[in-house]
C-alpha cells in the first residue's frame, strides 16, 4: 500500500511524522506522495484541512487518517501516544471506510471568464471586499431573499462545529448530506428584511449568490482566502465528491462533539 503523511510543521509533529514514515517503511509499505492510498495527517484540523486540499483530485483513491499533536480536533482521533498502534492497524488491518459530504461552490464571471470550481470540506465563506455585503439569494432557481449583512457561511455538516457554530449555526450529523446557510450580522429593520435563521439545504437543493450593488468579493474555500473580481454568481450545492476517511475505530461523531464543547 502507498502511504503519504503531512505535518502541521512544529517539532513534535515533524518528529512524529518521521517517526511513523520509518516504521511503515519497515512494514514494506511504499512512501508515495504523488499517489497515495492512505494520507496520515499530523497536527490537527488544519493539517488535514491542507491535506484534503492537496489531495482534491484523487478523493475517490485515498482515504485520510488524522493524528492530532494539539487539542482534541474533530478530524484527527490518534494522539502521539498510539503511534505503534496506529501504524499496525495501517500495515496489518484492514480498514472501514467512512465518506463525508463536501460543499462544491462554483464562480461565474461577468466578463464570461472560465468559471472557477472549489471544493470545501469544513465552509465556504463570502464577504464583500469593501462595505457592506448585498447579496440576491435564491434556492433551487427562486428568489428567497436579499442578504444585507457582513456576509455568508455555507458549511458541510461536518464542518458545521466550525465557524457555522460561532454564527449561531446547527450542529448537523455527516451522515446527513447537506449545505448550511448561516448569515454574518445581517442587517435587519423596517425597510431590510432576512429570514434572520441559519438554512439547512438538502442535497438536491442548489444555492445561488448574485451580487446586487457590487461584484468583487472576499470568498474563502475552508483555509484559503480568495478575492475574486467581477463576479456574476456563485454556486453553492452538495458536491458529488466525498471525503473518504479510513477508520480503523469507532470515532463517534457526537462523542466529539461532547468532547469538544461540552466536556473537553
Amino acid at each position: 500500500m502507498k502511504f503519504a503523511i503531512t505535518s502541521k510543521g512544529d517539532a513534535k509533529s515533524n518528529a512524529l511524522m518521521h517517526k511513523m514514515r520509518t516504521y511503515l517503511k519497515d512494514f514494506n509499505l511504499e512512501y508515495d506522495e504523488e499517489e497515495p492510498e492512505i494520507v496520515i495527517s499530523v497536527g490537527g484540523d488544519g493539517t488535514l484541512l491542507y491535506a484534503f486540499h492537496r489531495y482534491s483530485s484523487r478523493l475517490s483513491k485515498t482515504a485520510f487518517v488524522g493524528v492530532h499533536t494539539g487539542h482534541l480536533g474533530f478530524y484527527a482521533d490518534w494522539v502521539p501516544d498510539e503511534i505503534e498502534k496506529l501504524v499496525i492497524a495501517i500495515a496489518k488491518t484492514p480498514y472501514q471506510i467512512i465518506e463525508y459530504p463536501l460543499i462544491e461552490a462554483i464562480v461565474r464571471y461577468k466578463n464570461g471568464s472560465r468559471e472557477t470550481r472549489y471544493l470545501a470540506l469544513n465552509e465556504s465563506t463570502v464577504k464583500s471586499v469593501d462595505g457592506t455585503l448585498v447579496m440576491d439569494v435564491e434556492i433551487r432557481g427562486e428568489h428567497f431573499e436579499v442578504f444585507r449583512g457582513d456576509g455568508l457561511c455555507l458549511s458541510t455538516p461536518s464542518g458545521s462545529t466550525a465557524y457555522n457554530k460561532a454564527l449561531g449555526g446547527a450542529i448537523i450529523h455527516p451522515s446527513l448530506p447537506s449545505v448550511q446557510l448561516a448569515e454574518m450580522a445581517s442587517i435587519n429593520n423596517r425597510v431590510f428584511r432576512t429570514v434572520g435563521s441559519p438554512l439547512i439545504m438538502p442535497a438536491h437543493h442548489t444555492c445561488m449568490l448574485k451580487p446586487v450593488n457590487r461584484s468583487d468579493f472576499l470568498i474563502t474555500i475552508d483555509h484559503l482566502t480568495l478575492v475574486h473580481k467581477d463576479v456574476k454568481s456563485i454556486q453553492y450545492r452538495v458536491a458529488d465528491e466525498k471525503i473518504r476517511f479510513a477508520r480503523f475505530r469507532p470515532f463517534p461523531f457526537w462523542k466529539r462533539v461532547h468532547d469538544s464543547f461540552i466536556d473537553g
